[in-house]
């Protein structure tokens, strides 16, 4: 055996007064700055903390008018899908069509088989509730459309309607609607928006039953032949 060895004594450890200053301490990294081991260490500034906290003003229409109008037309969706179920039209009752979004990712439009008061435009207030279409914006293509690969249209999500939407069926250069729907982009604001889905309103309302006179008939209104 070898000799004993001794337990050091109390006596024998270091004194408080000998131990090192909280000053002398290593100081923490500023931010910005590079660690000892590591990349540099940085902060989200204040500014971009408030603006992720800000809600975007377009998707709050969305959100807000969204709901209300889903709301309000969903007695005559379920009416209206109910009429359908009856009729059993072929491939179902929904149509299922595949579009680029935001960012140019896909999604699917599920709307109702019916052109009836636009109510196959009011079945998708669900795709604007949820985030994946807009009240107004660019017409929603296809993935297959040269025309969805614009970086301008992939900045914003598709729209139920849009200037070139309430244009389409006017005399206008085919390449027209494209170029209102770029302007729109580039020029978009929630006066815009208003006054786009103000002048929408009118096409989801039925039509009027009243005649008119063709342009043949030159007669004043409310001529009679017995006059």
């Amino acid at each position: 055996m070898g000799p004993a060895r001794s337990r050091p004594s109390w006596r024998s450890w270091p004194s408080r007064s000998s131990w090192p200053s909280r000053s002398s301490w290593p100081s923490r990294p500023a931010a910005g700055s590079r660690g000892p081991a590591g990349p540099a260490v940085s902060r989200p500034s204040a500014a971009s903390a408030a603006s992720a906290r800000t809600p975007d003003p377009k998707r709050l229409l969305d959100l807000t008018l969204g709901t209300l109008l889903l709301a309000l037309a969903a007695p005559l969706l379920t009416a209206a899908a109910c009429a359908l179920a009856l009729r059993r039209p072929p491939g179902g009752i929904v149509a299922r069509e595949l579009r680029t979004g935001l960012h140019g990712y896909p999604f699917t439009v599920r709307s109702l088989r019916t052109r009836r008061w636009r109510l196959d435009l009011l079945s998708r207030l669900p795709h604007v509730v949820s985030g994946t279409m807009s009240l107004v914006g660019p017409a929603a293509l296809a993935p297959e459309d040269p025309r969805a690969a614009a970086p301008w249209r992939q900045s914003v999500r598709p729209g139920l309607t849009g200037p070139a939407q309430l244009r389409r069926r006017s005399t206008l250069p085919w390449d027209e609607p494209e170029l209102l729907d770029q302007h729109y982009v580039e020029h978009h604001w929630i006066g815009l928006d208003l006054a786009v889905l103000a002048r929408t309103l009118p096409a989801l309302l039925p039509p009027r039953t009243q005649g008119h006179l063709s342009d043949a008939d030159h007669r004043p209104p409310g001529y009679s032949a017995t006059e």
